[in-house]
């Protein structure tokens, strides 16, 4: 059964409405890779790809989630094209972008 909220609240709550999308990002690096290189893919990664796009980061180095910088949702062109920017990337063994899901409550349907 769902519940029945004021806009002001869903807005607060960030559900129905508005509900923010946002993706798992999973990579690897290659065996023995030293800090130097992690340090200059992600360097590369935020000045080329996330902050352009006004997205933002959050996690360790080989596993995060990306969203957007402030209210809304990344779209399916931005995670394509951080897909896209990662396949030609240097220092990087292997990744895994995920699909869009809800960034507040992922996993749980019907909030």
């Amino acid at each position: 059964m769902s519940k029945r909220r004021s806009a002001r609240l869903r807005k607060k709550l960030c559900v129905g409405e508005f509900k923010e999308l946002g993706f798992d990002l999973d990579l690897s690096f290659p065996e023995g890779a030293d800090e130097a290189t992690v340090d200059a893919f992600y360097e590369a990664f935020f000045t080329e790809a996330i902050d352009p796009a006004g997205l933002i980061y959050g996690g360790g180095d080989d596993s995060g989630f990306v969203c957007r910088a402030g209210r809304g949702s990344v779209t399916e062109a931005q995670r394509a094209d951080i897909d896209t920017w990662l396949a030609s990337a240097k220092g990087l063994q292997s990744y895994r972008v995920g699909e869009l899901v809800d960034a507040w409550y992922p996993g749980i349907n019907g909030i």
